[in-house]
């Protein structure tokens, strides 16, 4: 059976690209604890030990991102005194 990392197959040109070149390529993560919205007046006032209350409860699953599009959600975790996220849900991507 062939290693499906091996090489991936170019459509428009039928050449072959080695998964490798793209290893390398930086992406963007990001993690959506929660939202809310607030009047600037309410940010103002905001000091030191606020709390801001968002919209997801205790255990809810959070959203993670790769490059600003959803991919999955997950689970808050703590990792040697770090905050973590431990995925739970792959979202399958729409086809269009």
């Amino acid at each position: 059976m062939a290693d499906p990392t091996d090489t991936i197959e170019q459509p428009t040109t039928g050449e072959n690209l080695s998964l490798e070149t793209v290893y390398d390529i930086p992406v963007q993560i990001t993690v959506i604890l929660g939202r809310t919205s607030m009047q600037v007046n309410q940010l103002l006032k905001l000091g030191r030990g606020a709390v801001i209350e968002l919209d997801k409860k205790v255990g809810e699953p959070i959203d993670i991102f790769v490059n600003n599009r959803l991919v999955a959600r997950g689970e808050v975790v703590v990792v040697d005194e770090r905050i973590g996220v431990t995925m739970t849900e792959i979202i399958k991507a729409d086809k269009h």
